[in-house]
Parts: C-alpha cells; structure tokens; sequence
C-alpha cells in the first residue's frame, strides 16, 4: 500500500522535472533541437523510469515493480506510436522547426492534464464495477484492430479540423495545439484501458503515464528521421491492445467464477517486450534501404 507520504514526494518530484522540461523548451522556443541533443535527452528521461522502476520496491513490492515495468513498456511503446501522428501533424501543418519545441510541450502538458482525470475516474469504476473488465477488453480488441490504419484515420480527421479551424481566423501555431489535443484525447482514451489490464494500482498507472510522457518533446526529434522505418509499430501495438484487451476479458470472467486460464503478470511482461523487440527488428530489416 502506498502511503500519502510516498504520493506527495512521487508527485513532488515528477512536477519538478516537467516544470524543469517546461522552463528549458521556453529558453530554448527559438533554436532548433540537434539530433545529439535529442538522444541525450531521450537517454536520460528512459534513464529516470528505469531507476525509477528498480527502487521502486523500497517502499512499494515486487509485483508493483512488474506492474509498473509492465505498464510503463506500453504506455512507451503507444506514445511512440502518438509522436509519428505527431510529426504528421506538424509536417501537414508546416509548423516551423523553431516553434515545435513549445508546441510539443504544451500539447504533452495538455495530455497529462487529460490522463490526470481520466485515471482517478478509472480506478473508481475499475474498484465498484468488475464488469468493466468486458468493455475495456472489447474496446481494447477493437482498438487493435483500428489501430493498423490509425495514421491515415487522424490525418484525414486533422485535414477538416484544420480547414475549420483557418476558416475562424486562427494562427498556425494555435491550430497546431488544438490539433495535438484532440489527438491526444483520442490517445488517451486507448491508453487507460490498457494500463488498467496490467495493474489495478493508481499509484502505478500514475507513475507509469508520466514517465512515458516525460521527454516525449526530445523523443519527437530522434524519432523524425525513422518515420518511414518503423514500418510494423502499429502491427506490434495492435498485437499488444489485443493481447491485453484477451487478458482482461479472461481475468473478468474467472472473478465469475468461470474455469479460464489466467495470464500472469509474467507472462504479460515477456510478450510486451518480445513483440516490441520483434517489430524493431523487422521493421528496420524491412527498410534497410531507407537509412
């Protein structure tokens, strides 16, 4: 059980390095982000989930740990899949190089306040109603199966908001914002449900959702020239969703006392990884001739 104590100091020190994050992409609003800079960054966020992650059984357990490791590697692996939307975004919307440091970090802020909300609201319904195991494991499995041709769908979508939105006068950079929210939403909304079928704790689906939020903003840059390469990301995610979505529906049905197998946390983690593994490496054997 975590105590209050434990949250205060967790929340404490998660705000202090977005307000750290926060301040630097405002110093820096007029420079370009090198490719070095990118992955020092990037290394460094990756750097702090993983520690995080190791001592987390200091005052947490070791299940907690697995949860978070767990929890962590897909919120990661979709938010990375979210920064390729992004990139298309920016690109369609011919943001300058100068202004997408800001625009990132305050559309990754705006995800954050959105995640804020939606996941004491799915801890509630998660602990009073169990049959909501069945819909976050059928919108899972859904969400899979829409997630294969998800850059088309949101580019198509973005392409009217847009053309709404520079009809009322807007600014490049404020319809940029606008559009990363609604894509965020959209995120989020598949995000929660998976996390919730790998851990019931608030605390590590909290800790979870920021980590894989923190440096997003870097991330975008070292990611932008693998934009073509990483051909099966979504094939993989949709893999993961699936497996998930299966994973809550079993663990839903045996709380009813019905004879299913049960998937342990064990198990879950080493299909993350495998998958993600497998998706790299094809994805970038696949596309050798690119680089």
């Amino acid at each position: 059980m975590i105590t209050t104590t434990e949250w205060i100091f967790t929340i404490g020190f998660l705000a202090a390095v977005i307000i750290f994050d926060l301040t630097f992409a405002i110093i820096r609003r007029n420079k370009t982000t090198s490719f070095l800079e990118a992955g020092f960054w990037t290394a460094l966020y990756v750097g702090f989930a993983i520690g995080f992650g190791i001592f987390l059984p200091h005052w947490a357990n070791d299940e907690l740990q697995k949860e978070y490791f767990a929890g962590w590697l897909t919120e990661y692996a979709l938010s990375v899949d979210n920064i390729f939307v992004f990139i298309i975004l920016l690109a369609n919307l011919k943001v300058q190089k100068e202004k997408q440091q800001l625009v990132l970090l305050l559309g990754i802020l705006l995800t954050i306040g959105i995640r804020g909300l939606l996941i004491p609201l799915g801890a509630t319904v998660v602990s009073h109603f169990s049959s909501v195991f069945y819909a976050f494991g059928a919108f899972l499995i859904y969400t899979a199966y829409k997630l294969i041709n998800e850059k088309e769908e949101v580019e198509y979508e973005e392409g009217k908001v847009v053309a709404a939105l520079k009809k009322r006068g807007l600014g490049t950079f404020s319809i940029a914002l606008i559009a990363l929210g609604l894509a965020n939403l959209v995120f989020s909304l598949d995000s929660i449900p998976a996390i919730f079928g790998l851990t019931h704790s608030a605390y590590i689906v909290t800790t979870a959702n920021i980590f894989a939020l923190m440096g997003l903003r870097q991330l975008y840059f070292l990611l932008e020239g693998l934009l073509n390469r990483l051909i099966y990301l979504s094939r993989g995610l949709s893999f993961i969703l699936a497996f998930i979505g299966v994973k809550m529906i079993l663990e839903a049905l045996h709380g009813n006392g019905v004879e299913v197998p049960e998937v342990s946390l064990e198990v879950s983690l080493g299909v993350i990884v495998l998958t993600l593994i497998v998706t790299a490496i094809t994805s970038l054997a696949a596309t050798r001739e690119r680089r």
